[in-house]
């Protein structure tokens, strides 16, 4: 039995038209470190940084530059860009804040079942069985000197 020929072509046209349809698998050195386009990234409603260290000039940050600037050069980084100084202030900020919102909430954990006083009535003490637990999410480790215990 002869085989068709135009089956046979068909057969492996159709073949072929699958496999040019399928995108063409991405390297593998690619897929480690993805290098996104800029043109193909949607704008998102908040500002670049660049944008931002552009913006501050004008802050004033909550740490002093000159504070900042001694830690940062306590710890070895030097720099005579302001906008770098005030840009690590408001991180540093960022970490205090965090914290401290934290221990707020292990204090509001460990408090919730022992009185039953009104909200307006209620005051917060940071103590260090709060911050303990704050600071250990961070990787930081405190102990209370031996007098206190």
């Amino acid at each position: 039995m002869a085989s068709n020929p135009s089956t046979s072509t068909d057969s492996k046209s159709e073949v072929t038209d699958s496999h040019t349809e399928q995108p063409e698998p991405i390297p593998s050195s690619s897929m480690t470190n993805p290098q996104p386009s800029t043109s193909a990234m949607p704008k998102t409603a908040g500002e670049t940084l660049s944008e931002f260290v552009l913006h501050l000039d004008d802050y004033t940050p909550t740490m002093p530059d000159p504070v900042v600037t001694y830690y940062m050069q306590s710890a070895g980084f030097s720099t005579t860009d302001i906008r770098i100084t005030r840009l690590i202030s408001i991180a540093a900020q960022k970490f205090v804040s965090d914290i401290a919102n934290d221990a707020l909430q292990h204090c509001k954990m460990r408090g919730a079942g022992q009185t039953k006083k009104t909200a307006k009535d209620k005051r917060y003490v940071l103590t260090m069985e709060d911050l303990t637990p704050a600071l250990a999410e961070y990787g930081i480790n405190v102990k209370k000197p031996h007098y206190f215990s």
